[in-house]
């Protein structure tokens, strides 16, 4: 049975805690009206009218027979007291309430207030994830450190991993879906697997524990030189996925424990791969060549080739999410916006898109021009293009909002100005943007299940946002609040 949390009733009758009306633009673009009510200058996209927008609609929005409580037109927002009076007169017929009408209540709980720390280190952090279930948490930095915390625990240190012959940075980890297992990347053809559950809370890599090295050299020999940018573990914990410099995807069998599959799928570093479902035969990769790919793995041996091509950014893609449903996913670009893209629009074939450049550019060390911000893809497929935030120096990731407490109805991402955005998915509207960080945040990761959100900074700062505020956060007695810093 679904039930909305008792906090959320008490925050909605308190005066504007469940409101959206919550944010700030870390470049100062957005302004205050004299109700109080935030005014986002972040223009709306032009009605999404696809099938995405509906199917959210369904996720995150109010049975019809709840929306119709009063007399009149339905309301656009039901509070919860009106909800639960609606389920008290089972005006559903169900006597209970539907996982849209949950998504309804706590999808206006963003994590915004805060943040209170949860580690500080000396090096920069690249990851910061949650597991599937939320119980545990994964950093990444580039001082070979990774960290797993018991997040039910108070976040404890669960696991603290010294990598092993680490080339630059940790890129990538990935927990395997029993997490047991934790794999790691770096600039290296080699990533390292760690047993999780073992006793040992201090992993130093073939000192208390082994780090086995996964050999993803074509030839085996680790002679290949090339790095790891993204490694994710199939949903069924028996292979993994890569995407690396060498402009290719690889394919590692762990029961056989070698690489079963090497595609040269790209004309540039493949920055990022995911799968599209849980069935795992859909693949996701982007690449600085502009271009989304999608990997069909029953029919590649046959063809040899992408099963198709998603045209429209017009630089060097960092990271892609998938939503899940094996049809639409969000990219990041270097061109400073995320697109929303639905495979079922996908061309055959295209060819590579000569960029009208009069300027040249680095995003590693250089600001984006602002005359190139109004660049546009001739041949865009793209459903939607979300802009505010700045990618730049790295590969800065974006992600949906989960499922089960918003409906996916927001997307939000790091950002090289040292902040989190969260747009709405429909309109295209900056919701919140999280100020804290003093250098980019690479990533950051909400709660599969809770109003929580983590970001990770090149400051070293692991900070967590929630929805309670006034001291009222959930936050272990020996971990401090941090004291918000503003930027001018």
């Amino acid at each position: 049975m679904y039930g909305i949390p008792s906090w959320a009733i008490i925050g909605d009758m308190g005066y504007a805690l469940s409101r959206l009306e919550i944010g700030s633009d870390c470049d100062g673009d957005m302004s205050t009206s004299a109700s109080g009510e935030a005014q986002v200058s972040n223009k709306p996209l032009n009605n999404l009218d696809d099938e995405i927008a509906q199917l959210t609609r369904m996720k995150s929005g109010p049975s019809a027979h709840l929306s119709q409580v009063l007399p009149g037109k339905p309301e656009v927002y039901i509070s919860p007291v009106k909800m639960l009076a609606g389920r008290e007169c089972n005006y559903s017929g169900k006597g209970r309430f539907s996982a849209g009408d949950c998504c309804h209540v706590l999808s206006r709980y963003l994590p915004v207030n805060g943040p209170w720390l949860v580690d500080q280190m000396t090096s920069r952090a690249y990851v910061s994830q949650f597991s599937s279930d939320g119980s545990l948490f994964v950093a990444g930095f580039q001082g070979s450190h990774i960290r797993i915390y018991n997040v039910d625990s108070g976040w404890k240190v669960q696991k603290n991993i010294l990598a092993k012959s680490l080339r630059w940075t940790i890129t990538d980890t990935s927990l395997s879906p029993d997490q047991r297992y934790l794999v790691y990347a770096s600039m290296s053809p080699i990533i390292h697997i760690v047993n999780v559950t073992s006793a040992e809370t201090e992993s130093l890599a073939n000192v208390t524990e082994i780090h086995e090295g996964l050999d993803f050299c074509a030839h085996g020999d680790g002679r290949d030189s090339f790095g790891i940018f993204s490694v994710k573990f199939s949903t069924d914990g028996r292979e993994l996925v890569a995407g690396s410099s060498d402009d290719s995807i690889y394919v590692y069998d762990l029961e056989t424990n070698k690489l079963s599959l090497r595609i040269l799928a790209h004309r540039s570093d493949v920055n990022t791969v995911c799968f599209a479902d849980e069935t795992g035969h859909l693949v996701y990769s982007g690449s600085d060549d502009t271009f989304c790919k999608v990997w069909d793995r029953r029919c590649f041996i046959s063809k040899g080739k992408a099963a198709g091509i998603l045209e429209g950014h017009v630089e060097g893609i960092t990271f892609i999410d998938s939503r899940g449903d094996g049809r639409y996913l969000i990219s990041n670009g270097k061109d400073q916006t995320i697109k929303l893209w639905d495979i079922r629009k996908m061309s055959n074939n295209a060819t590579h898109y000569n960029r009208p450049r009069n300027y040249d550019w680095d995003y590693r060390w250089m600001d984006y021009p602002p005359h190139a911000k109004n660049l546009m893809h001739p041949r865009d497929r793209s459903l939607a293009t979300y802009k505010g935030h700045s990618v730049l120096r790295t590969l800065i990731r974006c992600y949906f909002s989960p499922e089960y407490s918003t409906g996916q109805k927001y997307i939000y991402t790091g950002s090289h100005n040292s902040c989190v955005y969260i747009y709405d998915l429909l309109t295209g509207v900056l919701v919140a943007t999280l100020k804290h960080h003093k250098s980019p945040v690479r990533d950051c990761s909400w709660h599969p299940q809770y109003p929580m959100l983590v970001s990770s900074s090149w400051d070293g700062d692991v900070v967590k946002w929630e929805f309670p505020g006034s001291g009222e956060a959930p936050t272990p007695p020996n971990k401090k609040r941090v004291r918000r810093r503003h930027f001018y």
